[in-house]
């Protein structure tokens, strides 16, 4: 199947089933015997082929290649900000032969023999539980998001870590876009989900991959870094995340606006939270005193943004603003930004950074300066900036600007290409 045709058919996919579901599921995983989890999802593939088809989604037909869907609810333990032990979910997506074709039988039955290739994809920013992937699995029983691309599709097993504050610790505060924890509660969900396959007869080569967009983004490479020093990962591909938090506060507060202010004000309540700081340091009232309730997991994006105010001067106080416009390290809000910033430093892994040209949210240019920085100061030996808009045309001259949101698809699309590539030269499937 040449590329072009495969990007139309996955963001068909996309388009189709990311965003509406597989219409509510087709019943109740039956209660199968597994040791350490609890099937959630057992999608067949011809349910799921017939949805493509229904949807008339451009280049699937009865022949298109498509596993079925088998998702698990893993509970593990892991470390918060502070260093206590918490107890975190997350999904696990195993491609199945349940209603495959019997050709799509004999794919699967080689990829087992080979062992599946193991892909982290961490989430992007979410602040409603019933977002979260264990939940999202729980309440539709149906696939959901970019497991259909990467499993029933692209044959990986896929995990998602909830994060600390979604899933099974819905009673925490989501420590949001802080290294420490990130790190953490994806490392420990790739180790548990490898006992988790072991103990119940999922075959893993030894292949590892890293991915996500957005937050998932800034926490695969957090992650990566921890990695490294125990293990080789085959390939990472960070999308859209910012890397540099440090220079993406600085870019918000020298702003008179901020068009989406969830997103900061959820940086600087979980930060406070974490350095044991009053919120009130960072947020004006009474957004300090709200912050506790719009971020308690009840309500989405949209929601929050309707009650928090637009102008900078109006969210944040003088002190806070001040402290991060002279990119004082000594200010403790400051110089946690730069602690927790996953840019600085050099990986020895294959690494491609995604990033539409276009995206409204997180500048390209923190790309850019990301793969810079680890290049030219850190000497990194393979890092690259991906443009997602030419990857995903061909066309190096296009004229395609995609946003934050609208850029998640095709990002996805190419990184999902980009590893089965690697997968086929080094596994051979």
């Amino acid at each position: 199947m040449k590329k072009a045709r495969l990007y139309r058919i996955y963001f068909a996919v996309l388009a189709t089933l990311v965003l509406s579901g597989c219409g509510g599921g087709v019943g109740a995983p039956e209660n199968e015997p597994v040791q350490g989890g609890e099937v959630v999802v057992d999608f067949p593939a011809d349910t799921l082929r017939q949805k493509l088809i229904e949807e008339k989604t451009p280049g699937v037909d009865a022949n298109t290649t498509v596993f079925g869907y088998k998702a698990y609810k893993i509970v593990y333990e892991t470390e918060d900000e502070t260093g206590a032990l918490v107890h975190a979910s997350g999904l696990m997506v195993v491609p199945t032969d349940r209603g495959v074709t019997p050709e799509d039988a004999r794919k699967l039955a080689y990829m087992r023999q080979k062992g599946f290739s193991l892909v982290s994809d961490s989430h992007g920013t979410i602040f409603a539980d019933k977002e979260a992937p264990t939940a999202v699995a729980e309440a539709t029983l149906a696939p959901a998001g970019s497991p259909i691309l990467l499993s029933a599709l692209a044959g990986f097993v896929t995990l998602q870590a909830d994060y600390i504050g979604f899933g099974t610790s819905a009673d925490r505060y989501h420590p949001y876009l802080l290294k420490h924890s990130s790190t953490e509660a994806t490392v420990d969900f790739i180790h548990a989900a490898r006992k988790f396959a072991q103990k119940n007869n999922i075959p893993l080569n030894s292949q590892l991959y890293l991915t996500g967009y957005s937050e998932g983004g800034y926490v695969s490479l957090a992650a990566l870094q921890e990695l490294e020093q125990e293990e080789n990962v085959t390939f990472a591909a960070p999308m859209a995340g910012p890397y540099m938090m440090d220079q993406m506060a600085l870019g918000v507060v020298a702003q008179d606006t901020i068009p989406i202010p969830s997103f900061i004000a959820d940086v600087a309540y979980s930060y406070a939270l974490s350095y044991e700081h009053n919120v009130s340091e960072l947020l004006r009232e009474p957004y300090a005193s709200d912050a506790s309730t719009l971020f308690d997991g009840r309500y989405t994006r949209l929601q929050i943004d309707a009650r928090l105010p637009k102008v900078t001067e109006e969210l944040f106080t003088r002190s806070a603003i001040d402290g991060v416009l002279r990119q004082d390290p000594s200010y403790w809000f400051y110089g946690a930004l730069q602690l927790n910033s996953t840019a600085y430093w050099a990986p020895k892994t294959p690494t491609r950074f995604l990033q539409c040209l276009g995206d409204d949210v997180i500048p390209y240019a923190m790309t850019a300066g990301t793969v810079n920085v680890m290049k030219n100061l850190f000497k990194a030996p393979d890092v690259e900036a991906v443009p997602v808009e030419v990857a995903y045309t061909g066309d190096s001259n296009t004229t395609l600007r995609l946003g934050h949101a609208a850029c998640a698809g095709p990002a996805y699309l190419v990184v999902t290409q980009m590893m089965a590539e690697i997968r086929k030269r080094t596994i051979g499937y």
